[in-house]
């Protein structure tokens, strides 16, 4: 299906993978917070969720770029 709308499959498996890495950090979800909120008990909730954003903002920075630019050889 992918390939018949004219997409890339590696391209669209790159995506995919993207998407679902800001699934798993980010609310209300956020199953890898949690794991490291079992690690490590004595930090609270919120900044381990405060502490998940920069690398938020870099895979929808980088997500953006590599949707930016799909068409390229």
């Amino acid at each position: 299906m992918v390939v018949r709308l004219g997409f890339d499959p590696i391209w669209f498996g790159v995506i995919i993978v993207l998407v679902s890495e800001m699934g798993v950090i980010t609310p209300p979800v956020g199953v890898n917070v949690y794991v490291i909120k079992g690690i490590a008990p004595d930090v609270h909730l919120g900044k381990i969720f405060k502490g998940i954003f920069p690398f938020l903002i870099a895979i929808v920075v980088n997500t953006l770029i590599l949707i930016a630019f799909q068409n390229l050889p």
